[in-house]
């Protein structure tokens, strides 16, 4: 195979880029990776599965030769930086109509400028975003891929073969113009922000609430995984809460730092939210929970000036109190997905990506870390109308959330007077409270602002703008 010409390129064979051309390898395709270190192209090699075509290159300008006409190929590296320096390092060894994809996490508008800087020199570039992880490279990711439609189809047999599968239907699809792959990624983060958040707020709810130790932790959630729950966070959460640590006798989960990282992609989210403007207060509040987790010194200090509430008692048998901490999750969890989705509706129309919505959810079913049998649902509510600005508009989605609605409110309520931080559970409640009032507050909000800075208002009984000169008694 040395002189003959290969399928895919991968730029960066890390443990995803490696996983993601050893996926492909294993379906048929023929795969050539570039990365500076040897090891790590001697690594990629050794890993191949017997029969398959697989090399490993120190040089890039050797891999781009070896590529098939026109090439096709990944870069899979930090994003910022590192991603345009690797663009301007391929330019004097491409083609026209050759197609460069950056699977990494990288901003949008980033990806908007590649498009058109390498647009103009005749090369196809497409950000797509990939989701599932080390183990969802190797053996089915969520691919989430936007772009140029013409270079999609160039990859489409590659990137449809290597995507997990639900009920035979792969878990990729073209999601949209420009820079629309790396914006649904960037959405999909920020749920995943929200929903590993709620999962926390529930796991303090039914320890600190009920006392459950890490077994009984670990049977509710392991029932929660096999019904209306079911997901890859709360499957992975199950398991966690068995791992036992293997420096002590303890269970790993107790002793692991509270302060939580994150790589920013849950910020962008929020930030770009607010350009928008759209509101996504549960992801907006598992960011800033985050935040609030690095001040480890201040809280330690808070905890000794602050007490907590006399009373902390939860009010319920804890049977009852596992069925309502379930209906509270499965309510923010919604709610965390319809906001999600909402800011991908208004994205799609006001940045001109064209999002179909539809196959965002369909997309999301299989391999990424957003994977829930609450797919399926948004899915059947978009095939009813595909252009549904919010997922809670849809009436199977309100009868869910109807029904999960009292003991929703039951345990934010508790965990308010017993001082537990449920601040995404909140968020959810709120939002969902403020969604399904047809009058808000805020005509309060509007005199204010004419008050205090001529801002102007809109009447309710006729059309047109008004100021009015604000008399003080």
């Amino acid at each position: 195979m040395a002189n003959s010409l290969y399928d895919f390129g991968m730029i960066g064979l890390g443990v995803m880029g490696r996983n993601l051309l050893l996926n492909m390898a294993d379906h048929g395709f023929s795969v050539i990776g570039f990365d500076k270190d040897a090891t790590k192209t001697g690594a990629l090699e050794s890993a191949a599965t017997a029969g398959t075509t697989v090399k490993g290159v120190a040089d890039l300008a050797t891999m781009v030769q070896l590529l098939e006409s026109p090439r096709k190929l990944m870069m899979l590296v930090p994003a910022g930086q590192p991603v345009d320096d690797v663009i301007e390092s391929l330019i004097p060894l491409l083609e026209k109509g050759d197609v460069v994809i950056d699977g990494g996490n990288s901003h949008y508008t980033d990806t908007l400028r590649r498009v058109k800087y390498l647009r103009e020199k005749g090369i196809h570039f497409m950000g797509i975003g990939v989701s599932g992880g080390e183990q969802g490279a190797r053996t089915g990711p969520s691919i989430m891929p936007g772009g140029d439609q013409d270079a999609y189809a160039k990859v489409k047999p590659m990137l449809e073969a290597i995507a997990a599968k639900v009920n035979d239907t792969p878990c990729v699809a073209y999601l949209g113009k420009e820079g629309a792959g790396h914006y649904v990624k960037m959405v999909h983060n920020g749920i995943e922000y929200a929903i590993m958040q709620l999962i926390s707020e529930a796991y303090t709810l039914l320890q600190k609430g009920a006392g459950l130790s890490n077994d009984q932790l670990h049977q509710v959630f392991d029932s929660w995984n096999k019904g209306a729950l079911q997901s890859f966070l709360v499957e992975i959460t199950a398991d966690i809460f068995l791992q036992k640590d293997d420096k002590t006798a303890a269970r790993l989960v107790d002793v692991i730092s509270d302060k939580a990282g994150s790589k920013g992609t849950g910020k962008w989210t929020s930030q770009d939210a607010m350009e928008l403007p759209v509101a996504v207060p549960t992801i907006d509040t598992a960011v800033a929970m985050r935040t609030i987790s690095g001040y480890k010194d201040q809280r330690l200090a808070a905890e000794q000036l602050y007490k907590a509430p006399a009373d902390t008692t939860i009010h319920a048998t804890t049977e009852m109190w596992i069925k309502q901490v379930h209906d509270a999750l499965y309510f923010a969890t919604i709610l965390s997905y319809a906001q999600g989705l909402a800011m991908l509706h208004e994205a799609s129309r006001d940045l001109q990506m064209d999002i179909p919505l539809p196959e965002v959810v369909k997309v999301w079913r299989g391999g990424c870390i957003i994977r829930s049998v609450l797919l399926e649902v948004f899915s059947k509510a978009y095939t009813e109308n595909a252009d549904l600005a919010n997922i809670l508009l849809d009436k199977g989605v309100a009868y869910l959330v109807q029904s999960v609605e009292a003991n929703t409110r039951s345990v934010v309520a508790q965990a308010a007077q017993a001082g537990m931080p449920v601040g995404g559970l909140m968020s959810a409640l709120s939002y969902f409270d403020a969604f399904r009032s047809g009058r808000m507050a805020t005509n309060l909000i509007q005199a204010q602002r004419d008050y205090f800075g001529a801002h102007t208002y809109q009447r309710i009984d006729m059309p047109g703008t008004f100021h009015t000169e604000w008399q003080r008694p």
